[in-house]
């Protein structure tokens, strides 16, 4: 037996006792869920808006290219989800359905369930995700138990504009991505 076995026979000899992984503490924000999410948002220079303020944010900038994909605003939407992702090139406005948000960092999950089409949220001038405030979680760690093993083929969480900055570290909104995020929240 070699000295460098004879040390690794002597390692595995010693008895090893179990010790219990630590408990993950709450991390629960004294605001409540709704509160924290909301300046969460406004943190990552998004905006949480009623409905009323999203139909008046489309009229005040006369946008014309709007698709909407949530129920119960309908009437928003000028044009059909198409089929090639191509012909949203000059999209101005996209509504879409958030599954749940994320109050400790404002961040909402997105399945292509809601999308219809993956690029849609990166490709739209601006964009708007509707999202029921009781499916607000207070952190990351109840965010991915909730995703568990989901049938989705894709999935990703948004939380906020894009935003990217240089070495100067000059931020600059929108440049490969929305330009701004609203969220309507609903208590449905």
């Amino acid at each position: 037996m070699s000295s460098r076995e004879h040390i690794l026979a002597k390692i595995k000899a010693i008895p090893k006792e179990a010790s219990p992984l630590p408990e993950i503490p709450s991390f629960e924000s004294p605001l409540g869920h709704k509160a924290a999410f909301i300046l969460s948002i406004q943190a990552n220079k998004g905006e949480v808006i009623t409905e009323s303020e999203l139909k008046d944010f489309i009229a005040i900038n006369r946008f014309e290219k709007i698709l909407n994909l949530t129920k119960g605003m309908e009437s928003l939407s000028t044009q059909p989800l198409p089929s090639d992702a191509h012909e949203l090139n000059e999209l101005e406005v996209a509504i879409i359905q958030g599954q749940f948000g994320v109050a400790e960092n404002g961040a909402i999950w997105l399945t292509d369930e809601n999308m219809g089409l993956r690029v849609l949220p990166f490709i739209t001038e601006h964009l708007v995700i509707v999202l029921n405030e009781k499916s607000l979680v207070s952190n990351m760690h109840e965010a991915y138990n909730k995703i568990g093993i989901q049938h989705s083929g894709f999935g990703l969480f948004i939380a906020g504009p894009s935003k990217t900055a240089d070495i100067e570290q000059s931020l600059v909104i929108g440049a490969h991505g929305a330009k701004s995020l609203r969220v309507v929240l609903t208590n449905l």
